[in-house]
């Protein structure tokens, strides 16, 4: 799920810079329709930025959780890596 998140944000954060250097390229045109294009382009933006924030909080608050985790319990932490590492062995092994 992390990387997955992590991606996730690396490629919001593209879109909205290259919205925003779309948005820096079309400053000088004019028009009315552009100037409404700009404006909605503009708020889109905006929400995009507050949408990657809050992608980029919840990823390091889970891996800070995760992190607590395994600290407080390694043991516990241990025994179901192997146990994954196991199934995941036999799984391949049947192929």
């Amino acid at each position: 799920m992390e990387l997955t998140t992590d991606k996730l944000a690396r490629d919001l954060k593209a879109i909205a810079d290259d919205a925003e250097e779309l948005l820096e390229a079309t400053a000088g045109q004019g028009g009315e329709q552009i100037a409404r294009i700009r404006a909605r382009a503009a708020e889109s933006l905006r929400g995009a930025r507050l949408r990657i924030r809050e992608l980029t909080l919840a990823a390091e608050l889970r891996v800070r959780a995760a992190d607590r985790e395994v600290r407080e319990h390694p043991w516990t932490s241990v025994g179901v890596a192997a146990g994954v590492g196991a199934l995941v062995g036999y799984m391949l092994g049947r192929r």
